[in-house]
């Protein structure tokens, strides 16, 4: 029996399961596992079980990897795996070996190519906001700014999927909210450590940016990501609250703790020209989410497709793909990992509407869309094993370098 054969074998067809459940009736999928049914796969670790499904989507068929996550039991814990900073890549197992994470998936969509503005690095770092461990990494750029498919209606760079101090996990939105206070008054900030800047803003950039250049944060537009870097640029360097530095071009290399470097283009670039070395400057930042909700542990961008059981009007239905997603079932206390498998024979994918129909098929009362296509990978140990391996086939036959991805922790 080959490998394909033995996967199918122990990938459970689930159409019949579904016909008898009648959830997902008219549907392009033929199949998703009921509610529940990722805990009848192999556990990986306390709290967490493995699983592979088969799906025939409306394409062909395909092959899901799912995780699912108990987050009621107190020893498992969901958080941000990222390289240490936000402009930097690497494969997933490398980031879920390092933090010592049993399992994961990839995570947002990022500034992966700069094929339109010759002469500009691609920074690696990602569209939408991120949190580790309770602290604030990035915002989010301009929806006009992102790399990834259109955002279905309704939709921003800011939504965010994570998991509160409540140990909850959750959709939500998080908005950028700062200031920089000068001598002559308090400026608002634009952005936070974001590869793209809104047009006439100021942006933020510290030590968790890392050492990438700070030219593409002055290129394209809110609404053309491939629109020209603008010309009236400026770079402001305070150290421990004053104006050490400043420059017409921003610059690269690693920012000290303790430092930020503001860059401001157009309207920005002109407020930050009238601050002099020596002048005291404070800058504040944080992201703000709405509502009462607790506080994000962790939290990284993408787009929902899933909505308190329903799927977001809109979704493209046409365009099938390999995919990664996230499902959140029994009031955020039960998360889904999902990742397509991107070997030949299933290289077809889903598309968005589908993985929306299969994760409501697992039991996912919410939905998150991640990375896909040579992003998608889904990672975990083997029961005895220290390290991880590779779940999945990765299209293109090898891990793609990402930002950030989702990592599943147990233990203390």
């Amino acid at each position: 029996m080959t490998r394909s054969q033995k996967r199918s074998a122990h990938g459970r067809s689930v159409l019949t399961l579904l016909a008898a459940l009648g959830a997902l009736a008219g549907a392009a999928l033929a199949g998703a596992a009921p509610a529940g049914a990722a805990e009848r796969g192999t556990p990986i670790a306390t709290g967490v079980v493995y699983e592979e499904l088969d799906i025939q989507g409306a394409k062909g068929p395909t092959h899901a990897h799912v995780l699912s996550v108990d987050l009621r039991n107190p020893k498992v814990r969901l958080g941000l795996l990222y390289p240490g900073v936000v402009a930097a890549r690497a494969p997933v197992s490398q980031l879920a070996d390092a933090e010592g994470a049993v399992a994961g998936v990839n995570g947002d969509f990022f500034n992966i190519t700069e094929s339109q503005h010759p002469g500009v690095d691609a920074t690696g770092a990602s569209v939408g906001p991120a949190i580790a461990a309770g602290r604030v990494l990035k915002a989010a750029v301009p929806d006009g700014q992102r790399f990834g498919p259109a955002l279905p209606p309704g939709t921003t760079t800011e939504d965010v999927v994570g998991v509160g101090t409540d140990r909850r996990a959750r959709t939500g939105r998080l908005t950028l909210r700062g200031s920089v206070r000068t001598p002559d008054g308090t400026l608002p900030l634009g952005g936070l450590n974001q590869y793209a800047l809104p047009v006439g803003s100021i942006g933020a950039f510290t030590a968790d940016w890392g050492g990438a250049s700070r030219k593409r944060a002055t290129c394209g537009t809110d609404t053309e990501r491939a629109a020209p870097c603008g010309t009236d640029t400026y770079e402001v360097t305070v150290s421990h609250g004053r104006v050490v530095a400043a420059s017409d071009t921003p610059g690269a290399g690693p920012i000290a703790r303790g430092t930020t470097v503001l860059v401001g283009r157009e309207a920005g670039a002109q407020r930050l020209r009238k601050l002099a070395e020596g002048e005291p400057v404070s800058v504040t930042h944080t992201l703000v989410a709405a509502g009462n909700a607790a506080p994000y542990r962790f939290a990284l961008g993408g787009y929902p497709l899933l909505r308190g059981g329903q799927a977001l009007p809109g979704l493209d239905d046409t365009t099938a793909a390999v995919r990664t997603a996230v499902g959140i079932a029994d009031g955020g206390r039960r998360v889904l990992l999902f990742a397509l498998d991107g070997g030949p024979q299933y290289r077809t994918g889903l598309t968005i509407a589908e993985v929306a129909e299969a994760l409501r098929g697992l039991g996912a009362r919410d939905g998150f869309s991640l990375d896909g296509g040579g992003s998608s990978t889904l990672v975990s140990r083997a029961p005895g094993e220290r390290t991880v391996s590779v779940r999945n086939h990765p299209t293109g036959g090898a891990e793609r370098p990402v930002p950030n991805g989702i990592g599943v922790f147990v233990g203390g």
